[in-house]
Order: C-alpha cells, then structure tokens, then sequence
C-alpha cells in the first residue's frame, strides 16, 4: 500500500538571500492566550511586493553576479563564455541604475505566501494589498503590461496595470509571514495550446508523443510569443491596441547608454 508522503509547494531548502530592512512601522507583535501574535498592517504588505517586484525587474542578487564574476576570472573559461559573462554584466550595470529593466518581458507577477497561524493582518484582504503593490510598481516604473483581459469572444485589451497578478497563500505553524516573489516572462499568454490526442501516442518509438505525421497547419498559426511592437517611445498611460501594449513613461535612451560602445537596443 501506498504510503502517505506530502511536500510542500516551492519548498526552499535553506536560505542564504541577503535581505535588508524596509521598516518597522507598521509591524508589532502582542500576547493572548498563551501564544505571541504578529501583526501586520495592510500598507506593510503593499510596499513590501511594490519594492519586490521592482528589484526583481532591475537587481540581481549578490550570489547571481559574483558567479559571472567567477566566469572573468577563470583561465578555463572560453572568449565565448567571457564574452557572454560580460554583457551579462553590462546588461545588470544599466538595469540596476532603476531606469531600464534586466529584461523588456517583465512578466506575470507570481506571489506565493506562507502565513503563519499566530499573524494577524488588520482588516484582512491580503490579496487585495498585495496587488496594491505590483499596481504600485508597474504605473511609476518602465516595466511591460502584460495582462490581457477577455472582452468578448473575440476582443481583448492590456488592462494597463499588470493586473491580475497570481497570489496563493498557504497557512503554516508559527508566527511568521513569509513570500515568494517572481516575474513569469516568456508571453505564455497568448502562446499556450493544448492538442486532444489518443494514448496511441505514448509508445517507446514516440517518446515525447509527438505523431510522424505533420500536424494541421492550422495549428501552428499562433501569434509570437511577445507581441509586435514599434522600436519608439512609448508615452504615459496610453494603451496601443494593435499590439496590445502599455506603457506609463517615455524610454529615455541616452542617460543609461552613456559611454557603452554597443549600448543596449531597445525593445
């Protein structure tokens, strides 16, 4: 008999991220019952995801950047691997000056929350803060609407906010609120597809199921993966609905590309 086995969703085995303090306002903890509580205000949670979610867009962690550091200092390594590593590292120079981001597809905003039985958010709604703060960082940054919503059928528009962003919260022992912030690129929004087929399929000669035969061409005529777009400034607030786009501030190009040979292009 089977035996019962649970593991947790995004498990984190040890944890060696250097974290920094945003503030203690906000946060305090009190007696009852026996057990100490923690208790959160909502605006904590709304900064909180607004600073991680920027982060996420223009920094990477010490760790990250000190392996493409090792890449330059390694005799073994190849012109390729050095050049690689090196533009790697202009790329996070520019992006960390906060202007523009590591990567145009800045992504679905994905929270996952682990909520300890002993905190108390005041007035609830957690949810509801913490779309507050990817809202917050997406309308006073240079980051990508990439949320699509259904209007009919047929008819879809850029909600122009980012919105709605993935949040699951699970509840845990303890006393402590722990998240999980991440930015999903790649434009699998408009990209993903499901094909019905048999079980046929799955045999030892087709091991990723995927028939000899060419599919219906029909298929494929997908749109890509990012969608179209113009290589000029885009203005603030203004929705462009031939390419489904967004953006809340003019690209300035000239300030972050200063003194590059190859400055980067951008999307």
């Amino acid at each position: 008999m089977t035996e019962f086995a649970f593991s947790e969703i995004l498990p984190v085995s040890g944890d060696s991220t250097p974290y920094r303090l945003l503030t203690t306002e906000g946060v305090s903890t009190f007696e009852a019952n026996g057990n100490r509580f923690l208790q959160v205000e909502p605006e904590v949670l709304t900064t909180l995801t607004a600073t991680a979610m920027r982060d996420i867009a223009h920094l990477l962690r010490p760790g990250h950047l000190q392996q493409l550091r090792n890449i330059l200092d390694d005799p073994e390594a190849s012109s390729n691997d050095y050049f690689v590593a090196l533009e790697l590292l202009k790329n996070a120079n520019i992006a960390a000056g906060g202007v523009l981001p590591s990567c145009q597809d800045t992504g679905t905003a994905i929270i996952k929350g682990k909520k300890g039985q002993f905190v108390v958010v005041n007035g609830g709604h957690d949810e509801e803060h913490l779309a507050r703060g990817v809202f917050d960082t997406y309308q006073t940054s240079n980051l990508r609407y990439s949320q699509m919503a259904p209007l009919t059928m047929w008819d879809e528009v850029n909600t122009a906010s980012n919105l709605p962003a993935e949040i699951k919260i699970s509840a845990i022992d303890g006393d402590a609120y722990k998240f999980m912030f991440m930015a999903k690129g790649g434009g699998s929004a408009n990209k993903s597809y499901l094909f019905q087929e048999t079980k046929a399929l799955l045999n030892p000669e087709e091991p990723h199921g995927v028939p000899r035969q060419e599919p219906p061409l029909h298929r494929h005529l997908r749109v890509p993966a990012v969608p179209p777009r113009d290589r000029h400034r885009r203005h603030v607030g203004r929705v462009r609905r031939r390419d489904g786009e967004a953006r809340v501030d003019p690209l300035p190009r000239r300030p972050a590309q200063a003194g590059l040979t190859h400055g980067p292009r951008l999307p």
